[in-house]
């Protein structure tokens, strides 16, 4: 009697990209192949042999930052941002934050420029709103107010951004360092200026969340809202990445010349 040989596959679950429109992944694929081979006439056993060869779906990939391309790959997706800082979508394409230590330093820097970009962004449209004066011509007008000299002005800036900056630069290599009675003079306790929420960049508490948007207060004490604080990062840094943006624009249109409500006739 001849060799007879038996084999199906079964495919469970497979949907097509194509098909599904790109909205779901590809679920796993599971192949079983059963192949049975008897041998010749009145032989009374048989060999039967089972394979099973079990293919997992790859693992969703994140977003991309450059639309209509897929995430993958160190210059779209790299491997060093696992997508723990809020607003990561994988965009380093030079490999600056392959050093932990630098991309910590990076995102504090992200994060000071844009919320300095924010405020710029709001005093320049809403200061040539009220006094029709463009951003940069405001500091040599006429009728703008000057009470103090441009050296004064300039040694005061100095001093005291210098003093704040280099608080900051310390605290950052050495965090809560400068939540002690000699670094606030001013004020009898530290614990106001003192990082309530224990990550860098986002102090929270009395003083730094007046409001409590990021936290509650309990009997006079600061509790942080994880998921408050977590919504709250991710929309900040949007907006600073904006800011910064339409700085950069505001710049260009300074040199020809041209003021931000200008551009849009107003």
């Amino acid at each position: 009697m001849a060799a007879a040989t038996s084999a199906t596959a079964v495919v469970n679950g497979f949907t097509s990209p194509f098909l599904s429109g790109g909205k779901k992944s590809s679920q796993s694929l599971f192949v079983a192949i059963n192949n049975k081979v008897g041998a010749g006439a009145g032989a009374g056993a048989g060999i039967s042999t089972t394979r099973r060869v079990v293919v997992a779906a790859a693992a969703a990939p994140k977003k991309s930052w450059i639309p209509a391309v897929k995430g993958g790959g160190n210059f779209v997706d790299p491997e060093w941002l696992d997508g723990s800082l809020p607003g990561d979508f994988g965009f380093d394409p030079l490999g600056l934050g392959k050093d932990p230590a630098f991309l910590k330093w990076y995102r504090e820097a992200e994060l000071i420029h844009g919320r300095w970009a924010m405020l710029a962004v709001v005093g320049i449209l809403v200061g040539q709103a009220w006094s029709g004066i463009p951003w940069f011509e405001a500091g040599a007008d006429p009728g703008a107010l000057a009470p103090f000299s441009f050296g004064t002005l300039l040694g005061t800036q100095l001093l005291l951004m210098g003093w704040v900056e280099s608080k900051r630069w310390v605290d950052f290599f050495d965090p809560d360092s400068q939540s002690v009675e000699w670094a606030t003079p001013w004020s009898r306790t530290a614990e106001n200026f003192s990082n309530a929420t224990g990550e860098q960049g986002y102090p929270g508490g009395k003083f730094f969340d007046p409001l409590s948007l990021a936290g509650t207060i309990n009997n006079g004490v600061y509790v942080p809202d994880t998921e408050k604080l977590e919504r709250l990062k991710l929309a900040e840094i949007k907006h600073s990445r904006l800011a910064m943006l339409a700085m950069l624009i505001f710049y260009f249109e300074a040199g020809q010349g041209k003021t931000p409500l200008g551009a849009l006739g107003l």
